[in-house]
């Protein structure tokens, strides 16, 4: 037994370096061919890969769970697994690059909830079993096409092999490193669900119009620090934020007929250009949506599919001041400014801990992306199911 444990640890930290290795060959190969990537975002890259490596129990002392997870898992059984899932989410998002906000979202609803990242968020609604889907924080989630068609060519090449909930998390990060988001070593291993939590979905996901005391409660009970909260919710620096979701601070705050008076003067007036007091939506959900990427469809995944969108969700941008900023760093920025579209993440200037953050993270993108990295390790590695239990679905809709 002392020899197995002995082992054990041996194993756990050589992989970890086995990781390191190949974050850091996957960094070379990426910067040689990305000519048009800026010296700034690979500098900020390189220094966020460093300080992985020094903080390596981050990586090692996850979840009990998560242990039993490798690093290329799939290099005997499908050695090219995560090469066609990161050029597959290059090849989309340049069709489509609310591709990269829809699979954001969609690998945190599914990490989030108690049950974690075990691709239940996937599942159709069939006799007997609610989906998540259909739960009103994931209403307005996209970006289940996009997983069905990696999960459509992985199956060509390797059929019954990768998990839908490898596949979603990889496919996340991808979408994270393209809008200007770090890269981050992710264990695989991950099985699939078969079932699916409407109920988790609708009570564990963090409202939009949460106070600080709410958000904070949220994110701790799944083992984030305040710290680990404000590097998280940066995420909302990428996508679109409907109307639906924050509609009630620009004209009826809190039942006052009055706009938040937290917001700043010029932003409301910004904001109500964009959601006027006229617009409805016909299907409000507590959620927000940070994409605008194409509803699953019943059909075969294709192209065509996500150059489809519909045009009846008004939202305000969350690169309303423009394209080109540091991932991270105008989210934290307009915080100071008091020009946060929603009211939870404006919530975040409240309490004296996670305003120094916000303060940190809007100073220092590289201190952002380092810790934003950290935290979506975390995050990939909640509660995941490993081998014997769940199973590796064929079809990501489907239980096998």
């Amino acid at each position: 037994m002392a020899m197995s444990i002995v082992e054990s640890a041996i194993m756990r930290k050589l992989s970890f370096f086995i990781v390191l290795l190949c974050a850091w060959m996957y960094y070379k190969d990426t910067n040689e061919t990305k000519h048009s990537s800026s010296s700034s975002s690979r500098s900020d890259s390189s220094w966020v890969f460093e300080n992985i490596l020094l903080d390596r129990e981050a990586f090692e002392d996850g979840e009990a769970t998560a242990r039993s997870l490798e690093y290329d898992f799939y290099r005997e059984t499908c050695p090219d697994a995560e090469k066609i899932i990161r050029d597959k989410v290059h090849q989309l998002f340049k069709i489509k690059a609310a591709v990269a906000p829809a699979l954001l979202r969609l690998a945190f609803h599914d990490c989030f909830i108690e049950v974690g990242c075990d691709a239940s968020i996937l599942l159709d609604a069939v006799e007997g079993m609610d989906s998540e889907k259909d739960s009103p924080p994931n209403e307005s989630l996209k970006g289940f096409d996009v997983i069905d068609i990696i999960k459509s060519e992985l199956e060509e090449l390797c059929p019954g092999v990768v998990s839908c909930a490898d596949i979603l998390v990889l496919a996340a990060r991808e979408a994270i490193l393209l809008t200007g988001g770090p890269f981050y070593p992710l264990n695989t291993g991950r099985r699939d669900s078969t079932a699916s939590f409407s109920g988790n979905a609708t009570n564990d996901l963090p409202p939009p119009n949460a106070d600080l005391f709410e958000t904070l409660a949220s994110f701790s009970s799944r083992g984030f620090d305040e710290r680990e909260t404000v590097s998280l919710l940066g995420a909302h620096s990428i996508g679109v934020i409907h109307c639906k979701f924050f509609q009630n601070r620009l004209y009826n705050f809190g039942g006052t007929d009055e706009p938040d008076p937290t917001l700043d003067s010029e932003f409301l007036n910004r904001m109500r250009s964009k959601c006027p007091k006229s617009y409805s939506s016909t299907s409000p959900a507590p959620s927000p949506s940070f994409d605008d990427s194409p509803s699953p469809t019943a059909q075969s995944p294709s192209f065509e599919n996500l150059l489809s969108s519909s045009p009846k969700d008004q939202g305000m941008a969350m690169t309303y001041e423009g394209t080109g900023a540091d991932f991270g760093t105008v989210y934290y920025r307009s915080l100071l400014q008091g020009k946060g579209i929603l009211y939870a993440d404006q919530q975040l200037m409240v309490g004296e801990e996670t305003r120094l953050w916000v303060r940190a993270y809007a100073s220092d993108a590289s201190l952002y992306q380092r810790d934003f990295a950290l935290a979506m390790m975390k995050l990939s590695n909640l509660h995941v199911l490993t081998a014997p239990r769940g199973q590796i679905r064929h079809n990501c809709s489907r239980v096998a």
